[in-house]
């Protein structure tokens, strides 16, 4: 099932809905609260899409294609690298990514990954019954701000990570059955129509399971987290010459089974 959330135009909070085989959007029976979906045969009202949760932790695993860690020049690594996204990052379908102006940054890259949604508390969950604690999965786009990450943040990732509009989720969840069952899909970022990143999830060095089991052990990850799998290759880092977004640029998550998840680039207005 493909899941929706959307903000009526006329106003209130957002809710859930569906998509049917037609792409039009459905209710749920009761529309507004977490994981209690069920669908029935009515049409939403006009509405806008927003992310598809409001989760209270982002986790997100670095070097996890063997080509990006070739890319970046680090070693395989021997356990998920990891680390933290403010949830105020979330940024919504078709919403621009903002350059930081009030501490600014010049190097903004993109970063397309297959995201999981975690569905209710897990605590050390095994790699046999990870899946079992997954509501859905969408498309993310970790945006990172390199001279933040590389030169000026004392050698921590989250400075970089965690700017307000760094997190695009969407545009919709997508449940697990309709994926393969050993999630292999194509991960593809596209800049202004040119493709960056094209790579399948089965090049990841640590798979879903293993970072839930990983994630989860001796921590528990609330109904809602977010967990983002990594990036491959192709980032704007690793072009020659680098190449990082710019006001006008319009960036495209493409993930088989998953949809597009499309934004905009502006500087942030101070």
């Amino acid at each position: 099932m493909k899941i929706i959330r959307y903000q009526p135009l006329a106003g209130g909070p957002p809710q859930w809905g569906w998509l049917d085989a037609q792409g039009c959007a459905k209710c749920f029976r009761d529309g507004s609260q977490w994981g209690l979906w069920s669908p029935i045969d009515e049409p939403a009202p006009p509405h806008r899409i927003v992310a598809p949760v409001t989760p209270p932790l982002i986790f997100a695993i670095g070097l996890n294609y063997r080509d990006h860690a070739r890319e970046t020049g680090a070693p395989i690594p021997l356990r998920p690298v990891v680390f933290m996204k403010s949830p105020w990052t979330v940024q919504n379908p078709e919403q621009p990514i903002e350059l930081p102006r009030g501490l600014r940054s010049d190097q903004v890259d993109y970063e397309a990954e297959l995201a999981i949604v975690i569905a209710r508390h897990c605590k050390n969950a095994t790699t046999q019954n990870a899946l079992d604690y997954v509501a859905g999965f969408c498309c993310a786009n970790d945006v990172s701000a390199r001279d933040w990450q590389k030169q000026w943040g004392g050698g921590q990732f989250c400075r970089a990570k965690t700017f307000d509009t760094f997190c695009p989720l969407g545009p919709w969840l997508v449940t697990p059955d309709e994926l393969p069952a050993n999630l292999d899909v194509a991960v593809r970022s596209r800049v202004n129509g040119e493709v960056r990143q094209n790579a399948r999830t089965s090049d990841m060095i640590f798979a879903v399971p293993e970072l839930i089991a990983f994630l989860s052990g001796g921590t528990t990850l609330p109904a809602g987290t977010v967990i983002l799998t990594g990036t491959p290759a192709g980032v704007g880092m690793g072009r020659t010459p680098p190449s990082w977004l710019q006001p006008g640029d319009v960036v495209e998550v493409e993930i088989e089974g998953l949809g597009v998840l499309r934004n905009s680039v502006r500087e942030e207005v101070l």
